[in-house]
């Protein structure tokens, strides 16, 4: 699948729920949704930004800084089937493993999680429109600390809902043999090869966009 083609038509957020009663807090509709989530200050925000080439999430140094569930409508043109134009929704959800606020901020936090990928994988109609179609998750992980506890707990708690893609990001700050053992054990642990992505020279931007328009556009 090429991309080089591909073009970001449009980007913009279209909302951000802290999702108190999820059924009627999220988009609803038939567009595949693509849900990206780790640890806090993992890089999803940068993500994001990086892949649809603006700045449409809100990063920051600080660990804990997406604090709701924020909905990102994307429409493209090309990049896999040929011409034509489709759209999918990004979500940026907050990160695990750390709060300001302690263990109360952390838990509401978590809970903004739970109550989207319980609403994700309720398909049935409800008064604020159909079941939500569910595209992928990525799940992302620092390339330079394998083996985390948190990962691990996250990686068991959402296996079997829908596919689910490691992202392992920051690999440009590892040496090429710090990599490459780093590597090996996310696939023992995960029991698969993880997407090495960098959002400083671009690496690995072009493979998620492929599994992205592979579902979008199958």
């Amino acid at each position: 699948t090429k991309l080089a083609t591909m073009k970001i038509l449009r980007a913009e957020l279209v909302t951000s729920a802290s999702i108190a009663g999820p059924r009627e807090g999220l988009v609803r509709d038939d567009v595949p949704q693509f849900a990206f989530v780790g640890r806090s200050n993992v890089g999803k925000s940068s993500l994001l930004n990086a892949l649809v080439r603006q700045k449409i999430a809100r990063t920051s140094a600080a660990a804990g800084k997406t604090r709701q569930a924020n909905v990102f409508r994307v429409t493209a043109d090309g990049g896999g089937h040929g011409p034509g134009s489709w759209s999918v929704y990004l979500v940026d959800l907050p990160g695990y493993g750390y709060a300001r606020g302690g263990k109360t901020s952390e838990g509401e936090l978590a809970s903004v999680a739970n109550a989207y990928f319980a609403t994700l994988l309720d398909r049935r109609p409800s008064s604020a429109g159909p079941g939500p179609r569910p595209g992928a998750i990525f799940l992302l992980v620092d390339a330079r600390h394998p083996d985390l506890a948190s990962d691990i707990e996250a990686y068991k708690a959402l296996s079997g809902t829908v596919p689910l893609h490691i992202v392992a990001t920051k690999v440009d700050k590892l040496s090429r043999s710090e990599r490459a053992r780093n590597v090996a054990a996310f696939e023992r642990t995960f029991g698969q090869t993880p997407l090495a992505v960098s959002t400083t020279n671009g690496e690995g931007l072009d493979e998620i966009w492929r599994l992205i328009a592979r579902t979008a556009r199958g």
